[in-house]
């Protein structure tokens, strides 16, 4: 069966955030103060989180991303990984992380059934990182990343979030990570929405422009080329390498070109609603009936036929929500 949006999309990617604390602050993505977090008894425990899955995937649903906020701050992730992982017809879950407690968990992460890891690293530089996250937290990306690569968590995937005046001048030196590493790192343009509107689109670096400083970054190798991204992967990137390289370099660009026509998924928030757009403001309450007993599949299908054309991010909208945090991005 496949689950089949009303433009004829298939949606075959669930994302899902199972917290929306997070030990960082970073500058694009969270108020320096934080949020007003949710009660612990709205948040959904791992065995509710499994059952929704269990009873979406015979629907279609074929890949799972885990989400936050930042994840791996919730107690016992791996015991839900494992849980995920015995469901029969899923085959790909992933992590989005922020990279702070990889070291310590990517062991224990692979041994569940993660199979990938998606990391943030906006800077190389330690006083920068820290200006960024807003937190001091020792972070070493490299470190982290060496990490997740020995625990077999590949395709490597670094999102690097591209602030002009921030970080824009280490575009190079990240971009030089993909020759001699199989990591594949992404530069994503910046999204000034919600109450970080402190960044504009003045502070947006376009994708052309990332691509022309990489290229320069790696000229010294041959520049680079379209293609080599990652053997497996759901996201919007468009991937470019050079001969003979481990990795790739990747742009994803949600303000200067939209993906809307091929998105596959959806996204469940950590108090269990459907949001069928990052930036639009449709949602359906699963937590609820979850909870009474109801069957879930007529109201995903019913979402899905709801589900947008496009999204709003020209006007800079969350969906009603104050922080990208809020919904794991």
């Amino acid at each position: 069966m496949t689950l089949v949006d009303q433009f004829g999309r298939t949606i075959e990617y669930l994302r899902i955030s199972v917290t929306d604390r997070c030990n960082f602050r970073c500058v694009y993505c969270m108020p320096a103060e934080g949020l007003a977090w949710l009660p612990k008894s709205d948040i959904l425990s791992y065995e509710e989180i499994a059952a929704l899955v269990a009873e979406v995937a015979p629907l279609g649903l074929r890949r799972i991303r885990i989400t936050g906020g930042e994840p791996t701050i919730r107690p016992e992730l791996p015991r839900l990984i494992a849980m995920l992982r015995a469901v029969p017809a899923i085959e790909d879950i992933a992590l989005s992380t922020n990279g702070v407690r990889l070291t310590a968990l990517a062991e224990m992460l692979a041994e569940s059934g993660l199979d990938r890891v998606n990391m943030s690293v906006d800077s190389l530089r330690p006083d920068r990182i820290r200006a960024i996250a807003r937190r001091d937290l020792g972070f070493n990306p490299v470190a982290a990343a060496e990490a997740a690569e020995n625990a077999g968590l590949g395709p490597i995937k670094l999102n690097v979030v591209v602030v002009r005046g921030m970080n824009d001048d280490e575009i190079g030196d990240l971009a030089l990570l993909s020759v001699d590493r199989p990591w594949h790192v992404r530069f994503i343009e910046l999204m000034p929405v919600g109450e970080m509107r402190a960044l504009t689109w003045d502070h947006v670096v376009p994708s052309a422009e990332v691509l022309e400083r990489a290229s320069d970054a790696l000229a010294q190798y041959g520049g680079l080329t379209e293609g080599g991204g990652p053997p497996r992967g759901n996201g919007p990137a468009a991937y470019y390498h050079v001969p003979g390289a481990a990795g790739s370099v990747g742009v994803i660009t949600p303000m200067t070109h939209t993906y809307c026509g091929s998105c596959n998924r959806v996204r469940l928030t950590a108090d269990g609603r459907l949001r069928t757009c990052l930036f639009g403001d449709h949602e359906v309450n699963l937590r609820d009936p979850l909870r009474a007993g109801e069957a879930l599949a007529p109201l995903v299908r019913r979402a899905l036929a709801e589900k947008p054309a496009e999204h709003e991010l020209l006007q800079m909208q969350v969906g009603g929500l104050r922080a990208l945090s809020q919904v794991g991005g």
